[in-house]
């Protein structure tokens, strides 16, 4: 057992490239790794899978490790580790729609685009099942399926010309706003990464402080307090 003085210096070489230092303290933190997953078993993926993943979360929180913190690594690897599975239970646990379905769905919301456009009302379920010669409750299942999240940068998989979602959003802002929002994401751009990356989590992808906490390693309290110092600094330069 590596005591931590011990475990700081081989930290110290594993991010300059030592693999020997690195792989040290891989095995000395080897029955922490397989707690951890522990507490994942039985969710649907494999076990071996798991500790694929949690060996990466591990060697970014050697790679990260900020021993200026005063935190122990055992602390700090643990909500890396977590998180690592955590994000990719959530990547790869979503519904996967087939790409019939969604090229179907695509064409069902250009459909009704055009006919509120030209009719001043929606199309009813008859009358897309009708336009595209479908049963009805396979146009409830394309649209249902058309819910699930994407990418404003996906195209329409039926445009020849290859149009991105982007452009059918219709900007409601008015100048001033559309300034001002400019503005922000300018001072935002200046942030050092680590701002940047909270900023990001916190506001645009709606992640709570714990969330990102155990992201970035550290705790809630230190999210709390680096995200106020990261509104005021925001504040500052937005008022220059």
């Amino acid at each position: 057992m590596l005591n931590q003085n011990e475990l700081l210096e081989l930290i110290r070489k594993a991010k300059l490239g030592d693999e020997k230092s690195k792989d040290i303290i891989f095995t000395n933190n080897t029955p922490l790794i397989k707690s951890i997953i522990r507490r994942f078993t039985g969710k649907g993926v494999e076990y071996d899978d798991l500790y694929q993943i949690a060996c990466i979360g591990f060697l970014k929180a050697i790679k990260n490790f900020d021993e200026s913190f005063g935190v122990k690594f055992s602390t700090y690897t643990v909500p890396m580790v977590i998180g690592e599975i955590k994000r990719y239970m959530r990547d790869n646990g979503a519904i996967k729609v087939s790409r019939t379905l969604k090229i179907l769905a695509n064409k069902i919301n250009k459909y009704i685009d055009e006919y509120r456009t030209k009719n001043n009302v929606a199309p009813t379920v008859e009358n897309i099942a009708d336009k595209f010669g479908i049963a009805q409750d396979e146009v409830v299942v394309a649209m249902d399926s058309a819910r699930m999240p994407v990418s404003i940068f996906d195209k329409f998989e039926d445009d020849e010309e290859g149009s991105e979602l982007i452009n059918k959003i219709i900007c409601t802002d008015g100048e001033e706003k559309i300034l001002d929002k400019i503005h922000i994401s300018n001072i935002i751009e200046k942030l050092n990464e680590r701002e940047r990356k909270i900023i990001v989590m916190r506001f645009f992808r709606d992640r709570t402080q714990t969330e990102i906490a155990e992201d970035l390693g550290v705790s809630q309290v230190q999210v709390s307090r680096l995200e106020n110092k990261i509104i005021d600094k925001i504040r500052v330069e937005y008022q220059k």
